[in-house]
C-alpha cells in the first residue's frame, strides 16, 4: 500500500470520528439544502439583481411613485428581450415566480387585521364586496364581447376588481395564464391605476364628496395600495387613513375570489376527463391565517413593517421573474384589446364604486 493510501484512510478515519462528534441529522439536512438550492441559485441571484435596479430607479425624479413591483417586472422584460437569460438561471427564475410569489402574498396577511376591516363599517364593506363581485363579472363578461382570451380577462378582472399586481400573480397562480398574458395584465393595470392615482384627487370637490366618503370611493375602485395612498393623502390626512383601511380590506377579499377562481379553473381543466378536483390554494389559506393571528396576536410594528417590505421584496421577485419568462414578440401578438378591456374595467369600478358611496356612504 502506498503512503497516499495510508494517508488517505487516516483522513477518511479521521473524518468518520469527527463525524461521530457532531450531529449527523444537521449535517444531512445541511448537504441536502445545498444540493436543493445550488440549480437555483444563478435564477435567484437574477431576479434578485433585477428587484435591485428596480429599487435603485426609483431614487429617481417622478419614479418613485411607481411600485417597484412594476419596475421588476418591466426590468425583466427588458432583459429576457435583450441580453437574454441563461439556461442555468431558469429553474431559480420559475422558482420566483411561482413560489416566492405565494409566499409574499402570505406575508401580505400581516398588513390587515380584523379590527381595520370592522373599521370601514357594514356600509363600506358591503360596497367593497359588490365592487369586487360586480367588476370581475362585468371585465370577464366584456372580455368575451370584444374577443379577449378568457384567462387574460381574469387577469385584467383580478387585478382592477380587487388589488392591482398581487391579484394578477395570484389568480395566475390557479389559472395558470401565460407568462406574456400577466405581463400584459400587469401593463394595464399599471397604466390605468396610475392615471388614477393624478386624476382622482381632482375630483372631490366636483363630485360633492367628503373626506371620508373620497377615501372610500378611492380605495373601492384605484388598483395599488401605492396607487391609492398617492391618490388618498393628497386631499387630507383623513381621506388618506379611509382610503388606505378600505383597500387593506378589499385586499381580503383576495382569497374568497382567488379560491372561487380556482375551483373553476379545476373544473375547466378537468372537463376532458370527467371530472375536476378542488385545488388547494394554500398560499391564500396562509394569508387568510395570517390576518386572523394578526387579529389574535399583537404584532409589532417593526416586524409588521418588516414582513411589508418582504413582501414587496418577494413579490417583485416573483414579477421580475416573470419578466424575464416573458416574450414580447407574444406580447404585441396580442394586440390592443386587452388594453381596451383594462379601460373599460377601469371606468366600470370607478363609477360603480361611486355611485354606492354615493347611495349608501354619504
Amino acid at each position: 500500500m502506498t503512503p497516499w493510501s495510508h494517508a488517505q484512510m487516516g483522513n477518511t478515519a479521521e473524518a468518520r470520528a469527527h463525524a461521530g462528534t457532531t450531529d449527523l441529522p444537521q449535517l444531512a439536512a445541511w448537504l441536502q439544502l445545498r444540493a436543493w438550492l445550488q440549480p437555483l441559485l444563478p435564477g435567484l441571484l437574477l431576479a434578485a439583481a433585477v428587484v435591485a435596479a428596480a429599487f435603485a430607479l426609483r431614487r429617481l425624479p417622478g419614479i418613485g411613485v411607481v411600485s417597484p413591483m412594476m419596475l421588476s417586472i418591466v426590468l425583466g422584460i427588458a432583459v429576457r428581450n435583450t441580453v437574454g437569460a441563461a439556461a442555468a438561471a431558469r429553474p431559480g427564475v420559475a422558482f420566483s415566480a411561482r413560489r416566492l410569489l405565494r409566499l409574499g402574498i402570505v406575508l401580505l396577511g400581516l398588513q390587515l387585521t380584523a379590527s381595520q376591516v370592522l373599521e370601514v363599517g357594514a356600509a363600506g364593506l358591503a360596497i367593497l364586496a359588490l365592487c369586487v363581485v360586480a367588476t370581475f363579472a362585468v371585465t370577464v363578461r366584456l372580455g368575451r364581447l370584444i374577443g379577449v382570451e378568457p384567462g387574460l380577462a381574469e387577469l385584467i378582472a383580478g387585478g382592477t376588481s380587487i388589488c392591482g399586481a398581487s391579484a394578477v400573480v395570484a389568480t395566475n397562480a390557479v389559472t395558470e395564464a401565460p407568462e406574456e398574458d400577466v405581463a400584459y395584465a400587469l401593463a394595464s393595470i399599471t397604466l390605468f391605476g396610475t392615471v388614477a392615482m393624478f386624476v382622482y384627487p381632482l375630483l372631490p370637490g366636483l363630485l360633492g364628496l367628503s373626506p371620508h366618503s373620497y377615501g372610500l370611493w378611492a380605495g373601492a375602485s384605484i388598483h395599488e395600495i401605492a396607487q391609492v395612498v398617492g391618490a388618498t393623502f393628497q386631499a387630507s390626512q383623513q381621506a388618506g387613513e379611509a382610503g388606505t383601511v378600505a383597500k387593506l380590506s378589499r385586499v381580503m377579499m383576495l382569497a374568497p375570489v382567488v379560491m372561487t377562481l380556482g375551483l373553476v379553473a379545476a373544473r375547466r381543466r378537468g372537463a376532458g376527463a370527467g371530472q375536476a378536483r378542488a385545488p388547494v390554494p394554500w398560499f391564500v389559506l396562509g394569508f387568510v391565517a395570517v390576518v386572523i393571528l394578526n387579529s389574535i396576536v399583537p404584532v409589532p410594528a417593526e416586524a409588521s413593517a418588516a414582513a411589508g417590505v418582504a413582501a414587496t421584496v418577494l413579490l417583485s421577485m416573483a414579477l421580475a421573474a416573470l419578466g424575464l419568462e416573458a416574450n414580447i414578440a407574444r406580447l404585441r401578438a396580442k394586440g390592443a384589446r386587452p388594453l381596451l378591456l383594462g379601460g373599460l374595467s377601469a371606468l366600470f369600478i370607478a363609477g360603480f364604486s361611486l355611485a354606492l358611496v354615493k347611495a349608501l356612504a354619504t
